[in-house]
C-alpha cells in the first residue's frame, strides 16, 4: 500500500489535459504600465455562492504583477470571431503588452480590468487570496460583476489546436 504511483512526465500531463475542449478565455488586468493579460486557459469556477473564480498564473508572466498589484482582473470567454484576440494574447501577432489592447474593442466593469466587449461572457473579479505553487500563482477571485451574450459561439482549445464553435449532440 505504500507504492507511490510513477510520475506523470510533462508531455503525458500536456497531451492529456489538451483531450479536453475548454473555451479560449482572455485574463486582464490593470497594471501600472496599462493594461496587462494572458491566454487563461487554466481560469475556472471555485463556486456560485459566492461567486469566486480562480485562475493560474505562471510567475514569468509579466500580467502577474498587474493581477498582485491591483488586485483584481477579468476572465474574458472569446466567442468564435476573436481569433485575433487569442493570437495577440498567445503570441501569435508578434504584439506585446497594452499593443494587445485595441482601441475600442475593451470596456470595464466594476473594477477597471479591461473586458473585451464582444466576449460571450465575463467575470469581474477583486483578488481574495494567491496560492503560491510550484512555478504558478493560483489568483482566487471574488467576482464582483459580470456580463453575458445569449448569441454566439465560443472559441475553443482542443488537442492543441484552436476551434471555431462545437457541433451540438
Amino acid at each position: 500500500m505504500n507504492d507511490m504511483p510513477a510520475k506523470i512526465d510533462p508531455g503525458t500531463f500536456w497531451r492529456t489535459l489538451g483531450a479536453r475542449a475548454i473555451g479560449m478565455t482572455i485574463v486582464t488586468t490593470k497594471g501600472e504600465d496599462g493594461p496587462a493579460g494572458f491566454l487563461g486557459l487554466s481560469a475556472a469556477h471555485v463556486t456560485a455562492d459566492p461567486a469566486t473564480m480562480l485562475v493560474s498564473i505562471d510567475k514569468k508572466t509579466s500580467a502577474l504583477a498587474g493581477v498582485l498589484s491591483s488586485q483584481c482582473f477579468a476572465v474574458n470567454f472569446l466567442d468564435a470571431d476573436a481569433g485575433h484576440v487569442s493570437d495577440a494574447f498567445g503570441g501569435k501577432s508578434g504584439l506585446s503588452g497594452a499593443d494587445r489592447f485595441v482601441e475600442g474593442e475593451w470596456t470595464a466593469l466594476e473594477t477597471g480590468a479591461p473586458v473585451y466587449g464582444q466576449a460571450l461572457g465575463a467575470f469581474d473579479c477583486v483578488v481574495e487570496d494567491v496560492i503560491e505553487r510550484g512555478n504558478i500563482s493560483i489568483v482566487i477571485g471574488k467576482v464582483v460583476a459580470a456580463s453575458s451574450r445569449a448569441d454566439g459561439e465560443p472559441l475553443l482549445f482542443f488537442r492543441g489546436k484552436v476551434m471555431k464553435g462545437f457541433a451540438a449532440a
